[in-house]
């Protein structure tokens, strides 16, 4: 009797990315209230850091990415927890462009602790009108900074 095939091998998971990889760093101060009953700190924390990522990025100090009638809104997250995060410390944020589209752009981010990336994260914003609440276009000036952080092939 022949044996049975065996199972075709899974794809081993990619690497984790290092600090290096990301054009745009933030950092936070973690707080005694962001841990949770496992003395962690708390899953729903990890999106709030990306948030500081994305907005230091969205809302920089040399202007806004968004039209003056626009405003940007978070279409899509996908985080991935890749380790615990333990008070006290602060953590790192990586954030880059990684798709570019009409009204909308993609981004990749990381977050670190003591140089261990502990979570990975893809989110599209998308650019929508203030009274239409509909996508709009991206404006020239949005894209040539975007560009400036667009990831380059890995």
């Amino acid at each position: 009797m022949a044996n049975p095939p065996s199972p075709p091998s899974l794809p081993s998971p990619p690497s984790p990315p290092s600090l290096a990889d990301f054009p745009l760093v933030a950092q936070e101060k973690l707080r005694y209230s962001d841990t949770d009953r496992q003395g962690h700190i708390n899953n729903a924390v990890f999106a709030t850091m990306l948030e500081t990522g994305r907005v230091e990025l969205l809302y920089a100090q040399d202007g806004v990415l968004h039209e003056p009638a626009c405003s940007v809104v978070i279409a899509s997250l996908h985080l991935d927890f890749l380790d615990e995060v333990h008070w006290p410390g602060a953590v790192k944020i990586g954030t880059r462009v990684e798709k570019i589209g009409r009204s909308s752009v993609t981004l990749g981010q990381a977050i670190f602790q003591d140089d261990r990336c502990v979570a990975t994260s893809t989110s599209v914003i998308v650019q929508v009108g203030l009274e239409s609440r509909r996508a709009e276009p991206l404006s020239e000036h949005a894209l040539a900074k975007l560009n400036t952080l667009l990831a380059k092939a890995r």
